[in-house]
């Protein structure tokens, strides 16, 4: 699905790095550290996948909060497009459980 080995960063636009923690309370950086949780669980958005690939990242922040990220992929797959952050629903946390 997805090479993770080729991810350089995150490229944030002004139009959503503010949104996350202004809804949610999920600062970018919070955002960011799902990433490189161990147990990280990606899964394709197909519902709002019309115009560009959107992916649904599952996993922990460093302070063990359980986020659900939406993005996309920019710059030929090498940034990461945070669109949404926010916590895992009750539904979210059981599938991230059962999955990793």
């Amino acid at each position: 699905m997805i090479d993770f080995s080729r991810i350089v960063g995150f490229d944030w636009d002004a139009g959503n790095i503010d949104k996350s923690a202004a809804k949610h309370g999920v600062e970018m950086r919070e955002a960011e550290q799902v990433f490189v949780d161990r147990r990280l669980l990606v899964l394709a958005d197909e519902g709002h996948s019309t115009d560009e690939n959107r992916f649904h990242a599952y996993g922990q922040s460093a302070a063990g909060r359980q986020l659900l990220v939406s993005f996309t992929l920019r710059q030929n797959e090498t940034m990461i497009r945070v669109v949404s952050a926010r916590d895992m629903s009750r539904k979210e946390r059981q599938r991230y459980a059962e999955e990793t």
